[in-house]
């Protein structure tokens, strides 16, 4: 069994689009159970504990001819991709046909030796469930109907967008509260009798493929969310919680399996306590999209308990690419920030080449991309940095910086520290354009009964402090227009040299 740190680092990979470059950098057919093994050899370095691979389903037909007629989709499509052919349109992954691996991924097999591949490096499988809404040519459309809210001649004829006739039944389209619904796919009914224990043998048959699963848009499954989405349609709420339910049953089965919940609209207390492992911590990327600091060390000072099971990250095949969003230099302080915070930290395939263009999860092949040789040594120095058990299994403490009256540039300053054992380190982080200083608290007392040295692990700077001048009056900090420290504290021996060798 493959140990899962306390605070693991995942890698999400779109299956469809990577086999793709795969196929044209090697010039021949690749699918999951032929990828060469420096590939895997190369995800492995990165120093991560998981690859959540996206989108290994299989994609509907019925759901590709609906998006080909969608315009908005095709200029999204024709944006992102500018010599974009129909054939590009491999189907959205999260209209799922059959919770079968797509054949021209390599079916079952192919992802079976994948798994074993990555299990050989030691690192778990995350693939993907979507409780919420199934594809119109999934097998239960016919089997079960009564899986799904189901509309009437009237709907269909007074909100075509929202309602869909398959084999002469209407159903409803999928949907959230807040959204136009989603054409191509049809709502899953969770309050109906029966639904819970198929999606229990469902979630089961993926627990037996890999070691964990990211659950789309979870929160739509709470009863009270459902309730105010549906209302009469779906019936009376049951008695239980849909995620209480499938987490005890396939937990039961599995005690190690990780339930990561894509969740907003601070519903992620919610989820956690109906079992989830990790929840996507969208609030602080938002924060740190568009500032100020105090915003972001507000979110920071919720309790421990909370933030241990946040899943931060700064983007996502939901959201703009980070090198889109952030300049350079910003971009490296947030990745900063989220690596080393309490949580699971997820990072997206392309982003540590510096990709700038979103696209859409419909798309089986993404346009060429100069790579960026300078940020991918950063982020190859910063997750080996990470990588380190201090960061995984470590106690992390939120603390103060502290400024002048006449110098109030710190409040763009954040720290914390990591400890384990007899290993600390304090980061620091300037989230703004300018440069700032504070006094950054110290919390160790015994700190204060010998000198250190402080070496960055990103820079390789070094700076001798006496620990009574930094456990009483802290570190003085002066950091660059969105500069950072990642500070490890090593005794200072009297002989430097052991110290520098060490």
């Amino acid at each position: 069994m493959i140990l899962r740190p306390r605070y693991p680092t995942i890698y999400e990979i779109n299956a469809w689009v990577w086999l793709a470059d795969l196929r044209a950098r090697y010039a021949g057919f690749i699918d999951l159970g032929s990828v060469p093994a420096a590939e895997w050899d190369a995800i492995a370095a990165c120093g991560i504990a998981a690859v959540w691979l996206m989108g290994v389903w299989e994609r509907s037909p019925a759901g590709i001819a609906i998006a080909n007629q969608n315009e908005g989709l095709r200029a999204d499509f024709q944006r992102a991709l500018p010599d974009f052919r129909p054939a590009d349109n491999v189907g959205s992954p999260y209209c799922v046909r059959r919770y079968v691996v797509d054949s021209q991924l390599g079916g079952p097999q192919g992802l079976a030796h994948a798994r074993r591949e990555l299990a050989q490096r030691g690192l778990r499988l995350i693939l993907d469930f979507v409780p919420n809404h199934l594809a119109p040519d999934h097998p239960w459309v016919t089997a079960h109907p009564e899986y799904f809210i189901r509309g009437s001649a009237a709907d269909l004829a007074r909100e075509p967008a929202a309602f869909s006739r398959v084999q002469g039944r209407v159903f409803a389209c999928g949907k959230d509260p807040f959204s136009p619904a989603w054409s191509d796919v049809l709502q899953l009914n969770v309050f109906a009798p029966g639904l819970r224990g198929a999606a229990i043998e469902t979630v089961t048959r993926i627990a037996d493929q890999c070691d964990g699963v990211r659950c789309d848009m979870a929160m739509l499954l709470l009863n009270a969310v459902f309730e105010r989405t549906w209302g009469g349609r779906a019936g009376p709420p049951p008695a239980t919680e849909f995620w209480d339910d499938l987490i005890t049953a396939v937990a039961g089965a599995q005690p190690d399996f990780l339930f990561i919940a894509e969740t907003y609209w601070d519903l992620e207390w919610a989820l956690q306590q109906r079992g989830f492992d990790f929840c996507y911590d969208k609030r602080l990327y938002d924060r740190l999209v568009h500032g100020p600091a105090a915003d972001v060390r507000l979110h920071l000072g919720a309790a421990l308990d909370y933030q241990s099971q946040l899943l931060r990250f700064t983007e996502n095949h939901d959201e703009p690419r980070a090198a889109a969003v952030f300049s350079p230099a910003q971009g490296r302080v947030v990745a900063v920030t989220i690596a080393t915070l309490p949580g699971a930290r997820l990072f997206h395939e392309g982003q540590f080449e510096g990709r700038a263009v979103k696209l859409p999860v419909f798309l089986g092949r993404r346009p060429a991309e100069a790579a960026c040789p300078a940020l991918q040594a950063f982020y190859a120095q910063l997750l080996q940095a990470c990588a380190r058990p201090l960061f995984q299994e470590g106690l992390w403490r939120l603390s103060a910086c502290t400024g002048w009256p006449d110098n109030r540039s710190g409040e763009h300053l954040l720290a914390w520290t990591w400890t384990l054992g007899e290993e600390r380190c304090l980061v620091v982080v300037n989230l703004s354009d300018a440069a700032a200083q504070a006094w950054v608290e110290v919390p160790w007392d015994e700190v204060g009964a010998q000198r250190w040295r402080l070496v960055d692990a990103l820079s390789g700077a070094m700076y001798d402090r006496e620990g009574a001048e930094l456990r009483q009056t802290g570190l003085y900090v002066d950091l660059a227009a969105w500069g950072c420290h990642v500070l490890r504290f090593q005794p200072l021996l009297a002989d430097c040299e052991e110290l520098k060798n060490s």
